[in-house]
């Protein structure tokens, strides 16, 4: 009998000495650190609805959430003045952008007016250094609107010029963007081909309600049901993707590169 309590003793003291030893590698694992996910849209609302549902979900898995807006979109109103309307979005962009867990930064352009030059470059390329993405987000090559396409072409230059140290900037330079990704739109659907499928299931609601603090999102402004047409494609990709709900984006085709060891 005392050999077994000896034997049950010490069989006690192995788990406990078993669980010490799980318990400290798990307090010396290193923490997952964070992303910043930096969505840079040329109008204030383009990147909420496209890949707002995106940045929801990525703000809940504890990513730092920021909306670059290079224009307001402020003509887009008949009913008011560029002046006020500009007012109006900014108050809306701000508010839609803490509802999806993020922060709105707006560039200095006026909307219709956004250049493809060097200097725009330059511009966005210093803002990348500031927020250090690892993931940056904004519209594909080719719009109906030119503003959509000119931020395309600036982000695409702006990150590689982020990057280089010998480019003059306040701030150091920034290799971190592991990718970048381009939104499926209404407007930028010319050669779109879906590539990345983010699941967002789960989010749908909450994304509904911050994007309608857009009054354009709402159907008095613009007679284009915005809610009726993402809520739908969220819809349809999810059916491919086999999830509830998921958006696309597609990539540059030198980014359409698998590296296997073996055939899978």
């Amino acid at each position: 009998m005392a050999s077994f309590a000896r034997m049950k003793m010490l069989a006690s003291l192995g788990l406990v000495a078993a669980a010490s030893i799980v318990a400290d590698a798990s307090a010396q694992a290193p923490a997952v650190a964070p992303r910043t996910i930096l969505a840079i849209g040329a109008h204030a609302g383009d990147m909420e609805l496209t890949t707002g549902l995106a940045l929801l979900k990525a703000h809940e898995r504890g990513d730092r959430v920021v909306l670059l807006h290079l224009t307001l979109g402020e003509r887009g109103n008949p009913k008011l003045a560029p002046e006020a309307y500009a007012a109006q979005k900014q108050r809306e962009a701000e508010a839609v952008a803490r509802a999806l867990g993020g922060e709105a930064r707006f560039g200095p352009w006026k909307d219709g007016e956004l250049p493809n030059d060097e200097a725009a470059r330059r511009w966005v390329a210093d803002a990348i250094r500031e927020i250090k993405p690892t993931v940056v987000l904004t519209h594909w090559r080719t719009s109906i609107h030119k503003d959509h396409a000119n931020t395309h072409a600036i982000v695409k230059d702006a990150v590689l010029l982020a990057s280089l140290p010998g480019v003059d900037s306040k701030h150091p330079p920034h290799r971190g963007v592991r990718a970048v990704w381009y939104a499926e739109n209404w407007e930028d659907d010319e050669g779109f081909q879906p590539y990345v499928f983010v699941d967002v299931t789960g989010a749908m609601d909450r994304w509904r309600e911050a994007v309608r603090q857009y009054e354009f999102v709402g159907g008095t402004i613009s007679s284009f049901r915005y809610l009726d047409y993402y809520i739908a494609l969220a819809t349809v990709r999810g059916a491919v993707a086999r999830k509830s709900h998921a958006i696309a984006f597609d990539v540059e085709p030198q980014s359409k590169r698998r590296v296997l060891d073996a055939l899978p």
